[in-house]
């Protein structure tokens, strides 16, 4: 039974007169004209280009949408006119990506192939398989062995490695190129000057010092000054012996045991021979004497630094430089010093030592007088223009009192000077 009261039955028919209002050719006009207003008003995302479509695909598709919304706005269920069998859809290509299956990389270029530039089918032989080939850079690191790198590496329990540090990377590198070994015997080396007072018996200690201290083999220095010599003094005495004395006894001298004796011996380990010191002899270290010397060191020692007096044309001169292996020259930092080292040069080139020459390393005092007025860089650029390569010395306070002379008490800057002077020594040798 309807419980519907007549009320009720008023406000519904109200509400159908309402809908068939709304419902009506203009409200519905109204409605599609706000739509396609609404369309039209839309912002602009983006623009794609697609394939054209059929006029009669949209004119279905425009119709259908009427349709649709009379019967929305009529609250009937929406009426689709056009079947979807009469869409007509662009048909696309299909594309077809081919699989590359069992490829012949035998065909490829090997590595060998790309550095001869030829292929070859045969296998590579064992010297192709390289370590600068196969291992990774990055990952054969050294652990660092000092400094802050060092300490990182430690309490990271070895994860963190740094490797070492630049400057300790380039120490390395110097130690390994002083302490590089040395073929063919004993190798000669004269440190000599033209003028007195320039530094010729420090820088022979520095040079002596700085090999030593890295070398694993013996290193000498003989003071071969004609009248008396210093270079002894620059070293703690350990005898009171000369090269006077080994000459005289010689002979007897049949062991390194029996050579220590002569010697004065460094903390560095440098051997040092010191030269006469009486002042009432008559006799002057010769070129005969030296050549004693020599033959004895060259059974001990693997390197030997000759200190000479500043006569050029001494016979002691002339016998050091027959033997010499190598030559360092010093030279001041002023302009008449540096002259007289580079009139030096041109004598050992006409005397026939002209390949000498080319090997020869100039080192500079920058501790002598009138450096300071001097372009140093105008001084080493005409001296590299005929040796291999110069040094400066700069000052230190220790080498200036012309004393015992304690390397590792030396200023930084002045101990990397006489071992890069060491480096290029033993590079030529």
């Amino acid at each position: 039974m309807s419980t519907e009261t007549p009320k009720n039955s008023a406000k519904k028919s109200a509400s159908k007169k309402t809908a068939a209002k709304k419902a009506s050719p203009e409200r519905i006009s109204e409605v599609s004209s706000n739509a396609e207003r609404e369309v039209e008003q839309a912002p602009e995302v983006s623009t794609i280009s697609l394939p054209a479509i059929p006029v009669s695909l949209t004119s279905n598709v425009s119709s259908d949408m009427e349709a649709s919304l009379r019967s929305v706005l009529s609250g009937e269920n929406p009426v689709v006119s056009s079947p979807v069998e009469d869409m007509v859809v662009a048909e696309v290509e299909e594309i077809v990506v081919e699989e590359f299956e069992n490829v012949d990389t035998g065909s490829l270029p090997s590595r060998r192939d790309r550095l001869s530039g030829e292929p070859s089918s045969k296998p590579e032989p064992v010297s192709m398989l390289t370590p600068e080939r196969v291992l990774d850079a990055k990952k054969k690191r050294d652990k660092p062995t000092e400094g802050w790198n060092k300490f990182v590496y430690d309490i990271s329990f070895h994860a963190i490695n740094l490797g070492d540090s630049p400057v300790t990377r380039h120490r390395k590198a110097l130690d390994a190129s002083i302490g590089r070994p040395l073929s063919g015997g004993t190798k000669f080396v004269p440190v000599l000057t033209r003028k007195g007072g320039v530094g010729k018996t420090t820088t022979t200690t520095l040079l002596g010092m700085a090999m030593a201290l890295v070398r694993e083999d013996r290193v000498l220095a003989i003071d071969a000054n004609p009248d008396r010599g210093t270079l002894a003094e620059r070293f703690n005495k350990t005898t009171e012996k000369t090269v006077r004395d080994l000459v005289n006894d010689a002979a007897k001298v049949l062991t390194f045991n029996d050579f220590s004796e002569f010697v004065n011996r460094d903390k560095t380990r440098l051997d040092v021979l010191a030269s006469d010191t009486d002042p009432f002899l008559s006799e002057a270290f010769g070129a005969n004497d030296y050549n004693i010397v020599s033959d004895l060191a060259s059974r001990y020692y693997s390197i030997a630094l000759t200190d000479c007096g500043t006569g050029i044309i001494h016979s002691v001169m002339g016998a050091t430089l027959k033997r010499a292996d190598g030559l360092v020259i010093v030279s001041g930092g002023s302009f008449d010093e540096a002259r007289l080292a580079s009139e030096t040069l041109t004598w050992l080139e006409s005397n026939g030592y002209g390949d000498l020459v080319k090997n020869t390393i100039v080192a500079i005092n920058t501790a002598t007088q009138g450096t300071n007025l001097i372009k140093l860089r105008e001084i080493e650029d005409h001296f590299k223009s005929r040796v291999r390569e110069t040094v400066r010395i700069p000052y230190d306070a220790m080498l200036a009192a012309g004393s015992y002379i304690d390397f590792k008490k030396l200023k930084p800057e002045t101990q990397e000077a006489a071992r890069q002077l060491a480096s290029l020594v033993v590079d030529g040798l």
